[in-house]
């Protein structure tokens, strides 16, 4: 006969009276990670001193923190730094503590699991459902949401083993915060390092605040549990990056753009059955399972897209597209000694116009707006003026919503006069939102799949609307820029 036994809720219910009881007597400033209890997973990499941050982050927001350290964690950092500084001593051991059994306790009372840094072995372990120590356990017995924060070599991070066990992760629910761009150890640079202690907080207060990717399956219910392939028979054209257009072999005129939203759209949306092209600038590890289309310049993109295009359900113009070219690009280095050169410049193909004028009858057109300053007038305007059923705003002067940011905020502008403002939340949150908006856009004109009633977007409820409120479901995102062509980063 099998046993059950009931769930702990003493510490889920201690904090949903404090959230409670925060609407007054001055409580109304505390944020998600008020009273959250938060497992913080420390693997054995050399971004783990970056987790010490990390732990100080998420104790000064409120949160209860217990630390978990890998034994190939200890060899990077000490455990008497996160007893001191976490809400718990650390811990360490499957079998030496005083519970016997301390991976569900762990699992069954946190609020949600984080693991900063994730290594490549943590990640392969976690996708097969190996529990080989405590964390690996811990991560086995939760049901709470788990943010997974990777950290690596460009070599094993861009590896099709480790975005393939990415990809099965996130597909049951995990949320994963990739890494940044920059210096790696031993002197190398490139993509896999971790990700700024702020960035990661900002994605936990996403999820703890039912705003992250996944939400909708509510806390307690198991990771994975939203998945579903609605966008299943669908083709999405995405595109991503900053284009360069050259000056001389070594010098071109570029933009700050990442590309990161635009791949986050694209994964997204793979992960979510549709086949996808993603056209894309960026120097990112491309998703798994998208056909992907490398250009550099504003012509080579505007070839690469228009080719597609027309059997294409939904075209997301991500790219930060140069909207200027030199006249001619000299074909060797321009030299100080030279004199001060005079660099002529043209417009370039304005391809979201040209996309709006070519676009087939129920075909939906999403531009993007990188603004400064008025940012939502120029939206509107842009959206009139190229022919898109929607414009995705991003004001890359907020904080955390600029270029290069894991998160993003965005505010959608749709041709039938709607708005929905999504709020700071995970690039991959943001992406989910527009691609729910534009699938919307599709089920309103008869096209394309037919998302369940399940997989339907919601009412926004977040952020102001005027007019009609489109049924789309906003999460928080990142905030990506680009330039008069579009473009989230």
């Amino acid at each position: 006969m099998r046993r059950t036994r009931e769930r702990p809720r003493s510490h889920r219910a201690t904090r949903s009276s404090r959230a409670i009881a925060g609407g007054a007597g001055g409580g109304s400033d505390r944020g998600p990670l008020h009273g959250a209890r938060v497992v913080l997973g420390v693997t054995g990499g050399i971004a783990a001193y970056k987790a010490v941050e990390v732990l100080r982050l998420l104790v000064d927001g409120g949160a209860h923190v217990v630390p978990v350290l890998t034994r190939a964690a200890t060899r990077f950092v000490g455990t008497a730094t996160f007893s001191a500084l976490g809400s718990e001593p650390c811990e360490t051991e499957l079998f030496a503590g005083a519970s016997p059994i301390p991976h569900t306790r762990l699992g069954q009372l946190a609020d949600v699991v984080v693991v900063a840094p994730a290594t490549a072995r943590l990640v392969g372990e976690y996708a097969a459902g190996i529990a080989a120590d405590l964390l690996g356990a811990t991560l086995l017995a939760t049901r709470a949401p788990v943010v997974l924060c990777p950290a690596m070599h460009t070599e094993m991070w861009e590896h099709p083993a480790v975005q393939a066990n990415l990809s099965t992760l996130r597909s049951r629910g995990v949320h994963v915060v990739g890494p940044d761009t920059g210096r790696l150890a031993g002197g190398d640079s490139g993509a896999g390092r971790l990700a700024a202690p702020e960035s990661i907080v900002a994605a936990v207060e996403a999820v703890l605040a039912g705003t992250g990717p996944g939400a909708a399956r509510g806390r307690g219910a198991a990771p994975g549990a939203r998945g579903g392939q609605d966008l299943s028979g669908l083709e999405i054209l995405v595109t991503a990056g900053g284009t360069r257009e050259p000056i001389d072999p070594v010098r071109f005129l570029g933009n700050r753009s990442s590309g990161r939203q635009g791949h986050a759209l694209a994964e997204v949306a793979a992960e979510r059955g549709a086949a996808v092209v993603l056209v894309t600038a960026s120097d990112l590890a491309p998703p798994a399972g998208v056909v992907t289309v490398s250009v550099e310049t504003a012509a080579e993109l505007a070839d690469a897209v228009l080719s597609r295009s027309g059997s294409a359900d939904v075209v997301v113009m991500a790219a930060a597209v140069a909207d200027f070219r030199p006249v001619t690009a000299s074909p060797s280095k321009i030299h100080k000694s030279d004199g001060v050169p005079e660099i002529r410049l043209e417009p370039t193909l304005d391809v979201l116009a040209e996309l709006g004028r070519r676009r087939r009858p129920g075909q939906v057109v999403v531009g993007f707006a990188a603004e400064t300053d008025h940012a939502i007038e120029r939206g509107r305007a842009k959206l009139a003026a190229k022919g898109a059923d929607l414009v995705v705003v991003n004001d890359v002067t907020e904080p955390g919503a600029g270029f290069a940011h894991e998160t993003n905020a965005v505010t959608l502008l749709f041709a039938s006069g709607a708005t929905v403002e999504v709020p700071l939340g995970p690039k991959r949150t943001i992406a989910a939102a527009i691609l729910d908006a534009a699938v919307a856009l599709l089920r309103e004109r008869g096209a394309g799949a037919s998302p369940s009633p399940s997989s339907a977007p919601a009412t926004p409820t977040s952020g102001p609307t005027s007019g009609p409120r489109p049924q789309t479901s906003p999460h928080p995102g990142d905030r990506g820029a680009g330039d008069e062509q579009g473009a989230p980063r």
